[in-house]
């Protein structure tokens, strides 16, 4: 069922450009006169920014643990942000949903993404956004553009970080009708641009 608002998710390894496409987009729709409701996961509300730091920040934890508190952080955003944004006829955009568990958890540390993709899909009470925008990079080009600044997951072999992308163009390959893969090597503004003719397509924005 197509959401009010719409959702919009942007996913892709660290280093991809989301945030960058995420301000864009919202300024477009903003230009429009929509409310617009930004906002990242982990993260996005008080129980999810100590998570953040958990997760990203803390010292090493399980496997396990690490897929389960990012559920709980999704099911906190769900129920506290996205769901009352697209209520009220809101735009929501966010940087990352369900896919980076499933791909981070489910496929880089090896976990089972079937596994995580269905403690996921739990947690957010089955809401999917109407598009997902993956921003396709390599691993390589990714820790050149961190240029050394590593959270707890950025830091990880680039073995890991291809995982993470296969399993995301897995996930895109498998439901090609709510994705648009693009290649993150082109110049954020060409990113944006065909971000936008999806929307326009979608009829979320003018032409």
């Amino acid at each position: 069922m197509t959401n009010a608002g719409p959702f919009i998710a942007f996913e892709g390894g660290d280093g991809a450009g989301k945030s960058t496409q995420v301000r864009l987009l919202a300024a477009a729709f903003e230009e429009v006169g929509r409310e617009v409701v930004v906002t990242r996961q982990p993260g996005g509300t008080a129980l999810g920014t100590q998570i953040r730091g958990l997760v990203l920040h803390g010292d090493h934890m399980s496997p396990r643990a690490e897929a389960l508190l990012f559920a709980a952080d999704k099911a906190q955003h769900v129920d506290e942000v996205i769901r009352p944004a697209l209520a009220r006829g809101a735009v929501v955009i966010t940087d990352r949903y369900t896919d980076s568990s499933i791909a981070y958890q489910g496929a880089g540390r090896d976990l089972g993404a079937d596994e995580v993709a269905q403690i996921q899909h739990w947690s957010v009470g089955g809401l999917f956004p109407d598009l997902t925008v993956l921003i396709d990079i390599d691993a390589a080009e990714g820790r050149r553009r961190r240029e050394g600044t590593h959270d707890r997951l950025e830091a990880e072999a680039d073995d890991y970080h291809e995982a993470v992308r296969s399993h995301f163009l897995a996930l895109a390959g498998a439901d090609p009708s709510r994705y648009l893969v693009i290649d993150g090597t082109l110049a954020p503004g060409d990113i944006h641009l065909r971000v936008h003719q999806a929307c326009t397509v979608a009829g979320w924005l003018p032409l």
